[in-house]
């Protein structure tokens, strides 16, 4: 009976292995794929005074000014943070699942909500320090229409990680931990609601076409990303911190209360670059689910690990 049960125990491991491992895989390939929408939100989220707002004259803008190259400014920094993130992500929400499933009770939206929000905070305390540096990397050199914003001068990730620890300190890697903590509802939401609709999608054993599973995942991240945005937008601009008079490159309290006041440009200046925003994060997380999903049952198809699950 020991035996059996550690065999089991070991498939689920193995089990969870790959979903953590065909969920970065996922993330990466989507990120990767859409990564120049993602360099028109951070432009817009931390540089206030530039005027233009489509998302594609952005484009056309830093394109024209700064190269094409610098539409993938960062690319390295923020698919290793992105990696590293949807690994520890996946990983610990598909082991909190697979100790629901084995426990009373049918699954409910209200343990997918809860299970993703314990997977975020994890995320969250374990990576913050890679996005706070993949933040600075990815707008060094980029040219500025807000003369408060200073430039960064790293030579890579662990040159800016030695700096930020020797000139600003061990606890600026967390810059921005409370919103962030805060958002860990945006893939918390986001998961409640993708595998709400995937169970009523294969509902009766039925087989999920990947263009709905597409579907499924833009749904659910357009409606999580939506939600959560101005916090998103608060922490862009903590992370960064690179602020003309704030000493020890941290947000001063003026610099704060402007910002959550919203009394330069009213509440809905927090939902600058949410086209752009939306445009990336809903059609990478559709793409991503589409490949965790693909990977993980070709995967269990390839090993036979489905069928030991069952018995």
């Amino acid at each position: 009976m020991s035996h059996n049960g550690g065999s089991v125990v070991g498939l689920l491991s193995y089990e969870t292995l790959v979903h953590a491992v065909a969920g970065a895989t996922g993330s990466v390939t989507a990120m990767t794929v859409f990564f120049p929408l993602d360099t028109a939100k951070s432009r817009l989220q931390m540089d206030d005074k530039r005027k233009a707002q489509s998302t594609p004259v952005i484009l056309a803008e830093i394109a024209k000014e700064e190269g094409f190259l610098a539409l993938y400014r960062g690319w390295f920094p923020v698919i290793s943070s992105l990696c590293c993130s949807n690994f520890v992500y996946f990983y610990t929400f598909n082991a909190l699942k697979k100790v629901a499933a084995s426990g009373p009770g049918k699954p409910r939206p209200s343990k997918d909500l809860l299970m993703g929000m314990v997977a975020g905070v994890v995320n969250v305390i374990l990576t913050t320090p890679m996005w706070v540096v993949n933040t600075r990397l990815k707008l060094q050199g980029v040219r500025f229409r807000n003369e408060d914003l200073h430039q960064t001068h790293y030579r890579g990730i662990f040159d800016a990680f030695s700096q930020i620890i020797a000139n600003e300190g061990v606890g600026t890697l967390w810059n921005g931990t409370l919103p962030s903590l805060i958002l860990v509802l945006n893939p918390a939401v986001q998961f409640m609601i993708y595998e709400a609709m995937k169970r009523k999608a294969g509902k009766g054993g039925q087989k999920i076409s990947s263009a709905k599973i597409f579907l499924i995942g833009a749904i659910a991240k357009a409606i999580a990303t939506t939600a959560t945005y101005p916090l998103q937008t608060i922490q862009a601009i903590l992370r960064f911190g690179q602020y003309r008079g704030d000493e020890n490159g941290q947000m001063s309290r003026r610099s704060l209360m402007v910002l959550c006041s919203c009394r330069k440009h009213g509440f809905l200046g927090l939902y600058k670059g949410l086209e752009a925003k939306l445009l990336q994060t809903v059609l990478t997380a559709a793409l991503m689910f589409v490949v965790y999903e693909k990977i993980t049952a070709a995967t269990f198809r390839l090993m036979g690990l489905s069928k030991k699950l069952k018995h």
